[in-house]
């Protein structure tokens, strides 16, 4: 599958580049990421051009996973994905550096992939059903997720191999035919 890049209104979405690594190594030594994110530990610049090399490369040439860099004004922010699943099926992930939190990005960023991920190939994926997942608990991915319509599915028990061993997973997914409206879901607000 050939790399593409998709623009949003503040955004540059385009595939991740080895100019990204420092950028990425930094972003990786968050520790929030590092609780919410399985990511190698210790995150290091080897890591961060292992990262690229796969996703950016092997990744989309295989056509398994489309990633892209969340580029604002020639800066990393953060990533964004999808993981192509097979019969028509894929799912979504992302995570943003700390000092870009809070403004939006990636709830920009995630409508404009999910426009991508539902318009017809060849020109686009063609997906029928979008998954989405993270460790329970996490509060900001999930809001992303609401922001973007995805529909709460419920609690996957001790189904994510985390740091301290299995965790439970939030599960929502999202169909061409839902509204891109925010939905409201029942999930605990602690982390």
């Amino acid at each position: 599958m050939e790399k593409v890049t998709l623009k949003t209104s503040r955004l540059t979405l385009r595939a991740p580049l080895l100019a990204d690594v420092v950028a990425i190594t930094i972003a990786c030594q968050d520790a929030e990421l590092q609780r919410r994110v399985p990511i190698p530990l210790p995150y290091t610049r080897q890591s961060a051009v292992d990262y690229v090399e796969t996703f950016s490369n092997t990744g989309w040439e295989a056509g398994r996973t489309c990633t892209w860099a969340l580029d604002h004004d020639g800066a990393f922010a953060g990533v964004i994905g999808i993981d192509l699943l097979g019969d028509s099926r894929g799912e979504l992930g992302y995570w943003l550096s700390a000092e870009w939190r809070g403004h939006g990005l990636l709830t920009e960023a995630a409508l404009r992939i999910i426009d991508f991920a539902f318009a017809p190939t060849p020109d686009a994926l063609g997906l029928e059903r979008l998954g989405w997942r993270a460790f329970a608990g996490n509060i900001a991915s999930a809001r992303v997720a609401q922001r973007v319509g995805f529909r709460f599915e419920g609690v996957s028990r001790r189904a994510g191999v985390g740091r301290q061993g299995l965790e439970d997973e939030w599960l929502a997914s999202l169909l061409p035919s839902d509204g891109r409206s925010p939905t409201t879901w029942s999930i605990p607000e602690q982390t």
